[in-house]
């Protein structure tokens, strides 16, 4: 998945899912670091523990052993305005040992179009001195201090990673040949207008420790061949994955047991299940099994200095639609440098002069070059751009370059990712006017307001434009934050417009790593309120409301037809594709632009949805994620992501659903009923399940939920093990004759239990605690106390019985789920299940909560699943890894954020100023890992014909309910409408999951029908009224055309009210 687009199960982010996480931070402390953080959090350096709780998701992205490398790197950020804050911001959250910040200029008006650090009232006074204290809030692992004095080459030396922004070519020369000869890394970013240039230079000998990020693959083996390139065939259950050129190692082969263990060996791939290794002449005969594992293998890159890197430059495409760009901005960005050198300013906006004069400079640099950096001939129109624009600030380019150069500069910190080499530009020229408008120096000059840097790429009419927005945000978790940060910079309903946020969640601690809005006192507090409050100081003239809605059917009241046909586009910022479809049909009905963005790790993708013009969210579609098969699970796991899926059924199995379906029992009437009528054995699973949650197992003490879980522990990793090994002793054949317990079978073995086993007492712990929450008793976490109570349970003895039916296949379980329950044993269950009167105290089912460590559900599910992996020989997983796959966290990191959410808000602009061809937009999918960027035009709205009418999704059929006399349409009318208005007979009409008409109705029904108005119709159908909001109707149509062939046609928008 490493360069494909994200897919849309993963395409995830924005608001997280609701944990709740109130982990407490470690409190080892560095004692010679002269700041100590207030809190006592802990300090960075080597013997800084790591707090999980923050760094959560990061972590799922870096891993631990690069946060150590990052808590031990200080960093030097110079040049605090738009783009310098961004990086600070980014760095900051990602956790390393220090940050300076420096700059020794002040804080102008056209800094306050991206700073989102700077106020009006610091106008004059030293961005670093203004920014520290507001930067120092976001992570009080990381010291923040500033430098105002020059940059001297002994006071670089205090640092491992220096970044330059805002500096002059000679600053970055003089500095950089500095740092190549000191080791010292070094990035260099810079922005102008709808340009950046990003450089980084990581010395002449950096180790890449994992040039990717993904997770290694394995493979399960089925032959080896002896040969001098010994051929492994893997088995045909999924492509092996691999690529020539990775390394290999082996584990558990019969046979040639010489490859287990052995040192990583390179691989030729030579099909999907097949690769060559070396000389396996020598070793022994393959008998079977074996599992094929990839190895990280590092990577020594160089480096070449500034100076020599800017003669023979190497480029990282950011756009292969624009092959021949990076050489001519190389040309152009140094242009800059020597116009600013020359006049001492930048050159004018959309000045006529100086755009010639920047031409000028360019070619007699380009004449100059006698290295690769010489073009063959300059792009005059884009190095008069490149000056008309270079005095803007964006925002958005800002946040994308910033993203990508804090990324860089973790690289450097961590040796994680491939860094860029060298190289990176990029530019948005797209979100200047389609009719190639060239503004007057006029309109582009500074007035002296917060929006001087972005007045001087759009001129004035966008900036008002931008103020009478009125737009809706769905969700205000990580991208959430960072769309609200540009949308105040922007300018966006910075008049009369209004931004209105939605998100129902609360702010918990996992989230301030990379939701920077937040701060660890709003823990606890709503997401979206906390949000707007934050950006209103960033931007006062901002209008932006807060609300805690989920969005769906259920808040259509709220966010009704009024409200929809108010807004000029929607931005989602969510974490789930239900939400996203659910969103991307209100802006198809309602005909809204829709942004659409995701993060997974250092992955992802914007994609623009434009009325009219492109295909919607929704036209394409994921293929279904491959889940588990039920038998691998119940039996047959051979990997610790089948153990973790088992651990987590097994916490809804025992602690959620029995409770649930208990409390209905006792207290909804129609449960009864609901039960009987499921289909197969389910109704008395589901009654025995009650029973034994309501009788059977029933503790009245601690002392019995300790021995429910210690006999749980019996039946779950001992005896239910020696029943499978049972019918299926480890020596078994198949009906081929071979082996059964081979391939993805593993034989099991079952286990003793030990009360001096770590793993066996917090099953214990655990399953004791959670089935005690469950019954409402008290919990308990005395080890000591339990290891009494266990010696004193009697666990009767187990002998494996005959006849017990246990499936190989999935088939074969679903062929027996068909067979019928036994109805008398269903009686008998009924009879015994006590009345609701009997039974007085309230059962507590417990929802899975990944992100409280004190909770016992993570410790339940680490041990359930591990004493499994145990029982099958699966190598274990610790708590941090169970918590990623069990909890499905999506594993993030602000710098993929922040330059996602700068893509989103370029085509923002585009949007805004009624940008109408396909080719001006951009879906953006980038790796940041890799690093990899790919645009491409949004695909075009399919078209559909009938008769000689094109249509796409946007297109629909408008019919007025009302007639002029006052009364409702009918059915007969209806369907006469359509016959004589669009020559369509209708075969088949719906709403919703409602058939109101089709021709193979009953006649009776079909009389009743035909002379009833619509809306009654729909109501009688539905069993549900129409809501005093509901304005309009949707229908779908089935037609058939005059020579009565079916036709597909557009839905029907039926008007009412």
């Amino acid at each position: 998945m490493s360069s494909s687009p994200l897919s849309k199960k993963r395409r995830l982010s924005g608001t997280e899912t609701k944990t709740g996480s109130h982990c407490s931070s470690s409190n080892s402390v560095r004692t010679d670091l002269s700041h100590t953080p207030a809190n006592g959090m802990a300090k960075n350096g080597n013997d800084a523990e790591i707090d999980e709780g923050l760094y959560s998701r990061q972590l799922y992205v870096l891993g631990h052993e690069a946060m150590k490398r990052m808590q031990n790197s200080n960093v030097l950020i110079s040049g605090m305005r738009g783009l310098g804050v961004e990086i600070a911001k980014n760095v900051i959250l990602g956790g390393v040992r220090s940050v300076t910040v420096h700059d020794h200029g002040v804080a102008e008006w056209r800094d306050l179009s991206s700073q989102f650090y700077l106020r009006e009232e610091d106008l004059g006074k030293n961005r670093a001195d203004v920014s520290q204290p507001r930067l120092a809030e976001l992570n009080s692992y990381v010291p923040v201090t500033t430098h105002t004095g020059a940059l001297t080459e002994d006071y670089l030396t205090k640092f491992q990673v220096v970044v330059l922004t805002d500096s002059t070519m000679d600053e970055q020369i003089r500095l950089g040949e500095f740092c190549h000869s000191k080791s010292i890394k070094l990035v260099i970013a810079d922005t102008r207008g709808l340009f950046g240039q990003l450089f980084c230079d990581f010395g002449e000998e950096m180790m890449v420790y994992d040039t990717n990020g993904e997770q290694p693959l394995s493979a399960m083996i089925s032959m080896i061949t002896k040969d001098n390139q010994g051929v492994v065939t893997c088995l045909d259950e999924a492509r092996h994955g691999f690529e020539s050129g990775d390394y290999v190692t082996f584990t558990e082969i019969q046979g040639m047991t010489e490859l287990n263990g052995c040192k990583p060996v390179e691989i030729k791939v030579l099909g999907p299940y097949t690769f060559s290794i070396c000389d396996t002449t020598g070793f022994t005969d393959y008998v079977r099994g074996g599992i094929v594992s990839q190895v990280k293998m590092g990577k020594k890159i160089k480096f070449k200095s500034i100076s020599s890197s800017t003669a023979e430059p190497e480029f990282v495409l950011t756009d292969f639609g624009k092959f021949e760009r990076p050489g001519q901005l190389h040309l152009g960005f140094q242009a800059i440098h020597a116009f600013q050198k020359k006049h001492n300013r930048l050159p004018t906006p959309w000045g006529k002069a100086d755009g010639e004069e920047l031409l000028t400079l360019s070619k007699e640099l380009n004449s100059a070059q006698t290295g690769s950096a010489k073009v063959e001939e300059l792009d005059e129109a884009l190095i008069k751009k490149l000056s008309y624009l270079a005095a803007g600030d964006l925002a958005p380019i800002n946040a994308f370059i910033g993203g990508i150069a804090a990324q860089e500069v973790m690289k450097a910190c961590t040796g994680k990712f491939m860094p860029v080499m060298q190289w990176l530009y990029f530019d948005a020229l797209e979100c200047l006017s389609e009719e190639e408008v060239v503004l007057t120096e006029e309109e582009c000059a500074p007035r002296n307001s917060r929006y001087d840097g972005q007045i001087a790429v759009f001129g004035t009419k966008l900036q008002d434009l931008l103020g009478k927005q009125r737009y809706f945000l769905v969700g205000a978790g990580a991208i959430g934050c960072e769309l609200l940060k540009n949308f105040a910079m922007i300018g966006l309903a910075g008049g009369e417009g209004e931004v209105i946020v939605t998100d129902m969640d609360t702010i918990e601690k996992s989230n301030l790593n990379r939701q920077f809005l937040f701060r660890p006192s709003d823990v606890t507090k709503m997401k979206s309120d906390t949000a707007a409050a934050a950006v209103k100081k960033m931007n006062p003239s901002i209008r932006i409301t807060g609300h805690q809605n989920r969005v769906g059917p259920d808040t259509e009241r709220v966010y009704d037809d009024d409200f929809f046909e108010s807004l000029d586009g929607v931005t989602n910022a969510l974490d789930n594709v239900d939400a996203r479809m659910y969103m991307d049909r209100r802006c198809v009905y309602y005909r809204k632009p829709l942004l659409e963005s995701g993060t997974l790790g250092t992955k992802g993708n914007v994609q623009v949805v434009i009325p009219f013009v492109t295909e919607s969210y929704s036209s394409s579609q994921d293929p279904p994620e491959k889940s588990i098969p039920i038998c691998t699970l119940k039996n047959f796991p051979n990997a610790i992501e089948h153990t973790l899926q088992w651990a987590r059924d097994e916490f809804e199995g025992l602690f959620k659903q029995p409770p649930e379906n208990a409390m209905q029992y006792l207290t909804d009437p129609k449960f009864m009923e609901r039960t009987l009528k499921l289909p197969g054995a389910q109704p008395l699973e589901v009654l025995e399940a009650v029973y034994k949650c309501l009788v059977t197992d029933c503790p009245h003490s601690w002392d019995e939920c300790v021995a429910w879980a210690r006999n749980h522990w019996q039946c779950q990793y001992s005896n239910n093990i020696r029943q499978l090994l049972h019918n299926f002793p480890p020596d078994q054949l198949t009906s081929s004759g071979a082996p059964f317990w081979s391939g993805p079978k593993r034989c099991p073995h079952p286990l003793d239990f030990s009360t001096s086993n770590e793993l066996h007492m917090d099953y214990v712990m655990a399953g004791a605690n959670l089935f005690a929450q469950m019954y409402g008793l008290r919990t308990n976490n005395d080890r000591e106390g339990v290891v009494k109570i266990l010696q004193e349970i009697n666990i009767p003895p187990f002998t494996p019985r005959s006849g017990v039916k246990i499936h190989v296949s999935d088939q074969e379980l679903q062929n027996s789920n068909s067979s019928v329950a036994d109805d008398s044993k269903l009686e008998e269950m009924k009879s015994q299940l006590p009345s609701s009167e009997t039974f007085a105290f309230k059962l507590n089912p417990v929802d899975f909560e990944k992100d409280d460590d004190a909770n016992y559900h993570m410790d339940f599910i680490v041990a359930a699943s591990n004493l499994r992996a145990e029982n099958y020989d699966i190598p274990p997983a610790d708590r941090h890894k169970s918590k990623l796959i069990a909890g499905k966290i999506i594993p993030a990191i602000a710098t993929t954020t922040s330059a996602v959410v700068g893509l989103v808000c370029l085509e923002l602009f585009k949007i805004i100023q009624g940008h109408k061809k396909l080719e001006s937009f951009k879906n953006g999918f980038m790796n940041l890992a890799l690093p990899f960027f790919a645009f491409s035009e949004p695909i075009a709205a399919p078209k559909h014909k009938y008769y000689e009418i094109d249509w796409t999704l946007w297109d629909r059929f408008e019919v007025t309910g009302l007639q002029p006399n006052g009364e409702e349409m009918t059915l007969r009318q209806f369907l006469d409408y359509f016959k004589n208005e669009h020559k369509l007979e209708i075969t088949m009409l719906s709403q919703g999951v409602s058939m109101l008409y089709s021709f193979f109705m009953p006649a009776a029904k079909l009389k009743e029908r035909l002379d009833l108005p619509m809306t009654e119709i729909v109501t009688k159908v539905s069993k549900k009224k129409l809501g005093k909001h509901v304005k309009a109707l949707v229908f779908e149509l089935c037609c058939n055309d005059l020579s009565d062939e079916d036709v597909e046609v557009p839905y029907v928008r039926y008007t009412i009210r």
